[in-house]
């Protein structure tokens, strides 16, 4: 026969009420706080599969966020192309309108329009967002189109000091996009410039400049032979660009989409691992209240029972 000695039942009944008490406390933090996994040693395989989830989601995240500086970004950008596309379509009509005008005052005030539309389109050329000129390239932090003045502070040159570095953002694993063109690019590769490019005969500010000076000169001759054209260029130039953003924008939008889509599905996956069935808890919870109140209460009788109860 098996000897059990007299502190053989309070060790065991401290033992059996320290666990239900531990029980109790875990499944009340629980119930408070929502949480099934909230230590690693609660549930070390749904602890590190949530954990990878949310490193996953994290990077979804941070894509979402990108997506939304771009598409911001493409935003401004194509404000200022449109400004830009103004510009060119009021001087093509002054190009077309000066044809066959011999009138020195009318050429004259053309020649005014056109320059004040030069002013306007400096102005959006060198457009900022965010404190970062949008059309400089990398170059960001100074303006990408400077200019030479005459002594009358007119306009007679305007130089590209930006580069040809598109800025980029990753929008998915491995995927990256730009939000707006570079402003100028004279090297031959590349991407296209929005104002300069050789390859496509565009030269924006340039041409502004010589179909002013030429409708001063009253050199209507020049307007035909080559401003309408370069003007036209300059348009198709700025056309194709709003055609591309566009695409960029779609492209965003499909990305941004996506993004969201997976960042709710694995939340909801995290959630299934670590969150607390609110319902299972309580019963839980009240099983373990109630089997604690029990061993209390019968360890409280057998403790007081003694041999002496017994010799009457």
């Amino acid at each position: 026969m098996m000897r059990v000695t007299s502190n053989t039942f309070p060790n065991t009944l401290l033992a059996q009420i320290g666990d239900l008490s531990s029980r109790q406390a875990k499944l009340q933090a629980q119930a408070a706080t929502g949480q099934r996994v909230q230590l690693p040693e609660d549930d070390p395989d749904a602890m590190r599969r949530a954990l990878e989830m949310q490193a996953q989601a994290g990077s979804l995240d941070q894509y979402s966020a990108n997506i939304a500086n771009l598409k911001d970004t493409t935003t401004i950008a194509f404000s200022a192309m449109k400004s830009l596309k103004t510009v060119n379509d009021d001087a093509s009509e002054i190009a077309t309108r000066a044809v066959g005008i011999n009138s020195a005052a009318d050429l004259d005030g053309y020649a005014a329009q056109v320059n004040s539309d030069l002013e306007s389109a400096l102005t959006a050329a060198n457009i900022t967002f965010r404190g970062d000129y949008i059309f400089a390239g990398t170059k960001v932090d100074k303006p990408p189109f400077e200019v030479v003045r005459d002594a009358n502070n007119k306009i007679t040159a305007v130089n590209y000091v930006g580069n040809a570095d598109q800025i980029t953002a990753e929008i998915s694993p491995g995927a990256s996009s730009e939000a707006q063109p570079v402003g100028a690019n004279t090297t031959g590769s590349g991407p296209r410039g929005l104002l300069t490019d050789s390859r496509y005969g565009a030269d924006y500010f340039n041409h502004l400049i010589a179909l002013r000076d030429h409708l001063a000169a009253h050199d209507t001759a020049q307007v035909v032979s080559s401003d309408q054209t370069n003007l036209k260029n300059d348009g198709e130039n700025i056309i194709y660009h709003y055609s591309h953003i566009g695409a960029v924008q779609s492209r965003l939008d499909a990305a941004d989409s996506i993004a969201k889509d997976q960042s709710f599905s694995l939340n909801q996956h995290i959630s299934g691992l670590v969150d607390a069935d609110l319902a299972d808890t309580m019963v839980k919870l009240t099983q373990v209240q109630n089997a604690y109140t029990a061993a209390l209460q019968t360890g409280g009788r057998i403790l007081n029972t003694s041999l002496l109860d017994y010799l009457r």
